[in-house]
């Protein structure tokens, strides 16, 4: 898997059209094992199974996204995210805005009831995890990838115990380029759905903001929601600090294998978008006119 300069401008402006506005769009090109022209990766993440309004999330809760928002289920979400130069990742979803400046990926993760009385340590964590990544970046090497630098808070942790929601943003760094990893940890019954937000660093506060209002839309159902637990229920031996550090996966880490890196990547951040290149405004208005006309337009020039 090799990041190339095309992938910013799909992570941020390409991940938002619906499917029903592609019909006069060409057909996407195959893809090929370097990068792809322009126009190939921006007709091809166009040309997704985008849907609107209710979607599922896991068979444990949904999400009801507002006008102006799309979607895209495990399998469409494998795809985009090879478009994107990232690794895929299994039963995970895609959520992105219509004006494309970013998007989000949200996976539940099993780990049984997370007790949330634990107190947070912003700096502990952070060595932590720059820790945890040095071991990281020796699979990365193996995988094709550029070693990946945590370069500190974007945000520092902080838990909600009303919505019994952790919030935290993390700065990664690669030698192409950096961006912001935004999650947010929404505990359930029985484990915890992770919704990661990519966004550049200009338009963080922004996003956020965005991402935020998107995730009002989310819940468990009834049975699956936190306060729905009960004694004899699996509790996790992990508490909040090992939802941003990686807990268990840096643990299957040291024992080496892509099993454990990829679930440290899932625990901290595992999609980068490399800096922003000129001809993103292009890109921006052509993905913007296909979506306002069906399609009938050409890709810019690059």
């Amino acid at each position: 898997m090799r990041l190339n300069w095309l992938a910013p401008l799909t992570l941020i402006l390409g991940a938002a059209l619906p499917a029903a506005g592609l019909a006069k769009a060409d057909s996407p090109p195959a893809q090929s094992e370097g990068g792809e022209s322009a126009d190939g990766i921006a007709t091809g993440v166009a040309a997704l199974g985008w849907r609107e309004g209710r979607q599922p999330v896991t068979e444990r809760a949904a999400i009801q996204l507002p006008p102006g928002y799309r979607y895209l289920d495990p399998a469409e979400t494998n795809k985009f995210l090879k478009f994107t130069g990232n690794l895929p990742e299994p039963e995970s979803y895609t959520v992105a805005p219509d004006d494309l400046s970013w998007f989000a990926i949200l996976a539940f993760d099993e780990l049984g009831y997370v007790k949330d009385d634990e107190a947070i340590d912003p700096d502990a964590l952070i060595k932590t995890m720059r820790e945890n990544q040095e071991r990281g970046n020796e699979q990365r090497k193996t995988e094709g990838l550029s070693p990946l630098t945590v370069s500190g808070w974007a945000v520092t942790p902080h838990y909600d115990r009303a919505s019994h929601n952790l919030e935290y943003g993390l700065k990664l760094a690669t030698p192409e380029g950096s961006n912001v990893n935004y999650s947010t940890r929404l505990l359930g019954r029985r484990g915890v759905m992770t919704a990661t937000l990519i966004s550049d660093t200009a338009g963080l506060d922004a996003n956020v903001a965005r991402f935020r209002t998107v995730l009002k839309g989310f819940d468990y159902i009834p049975d699956e929601r936190y306060a729905a637990y009960k004694d004899g229920d699996k509790v996790s031996e992990y508490g909040l600090a090992a939802l941003v550090t990686g807990g268990a996966a840096a643990a299957v880490l040291k024992a080496g294998g892509i099993k454990g890196f990829l679930l440290l990547l899932a625990a901290f951040g595992k999609y980068i978008v490399i800096g922003l290149v000129a001809g993103a405004a292009a890109f921006r208005g052509f993905f913007a006119r296909l979506f306002r006309r069906g399609g009938d337009a050409e890709p810019p020039a690059m």
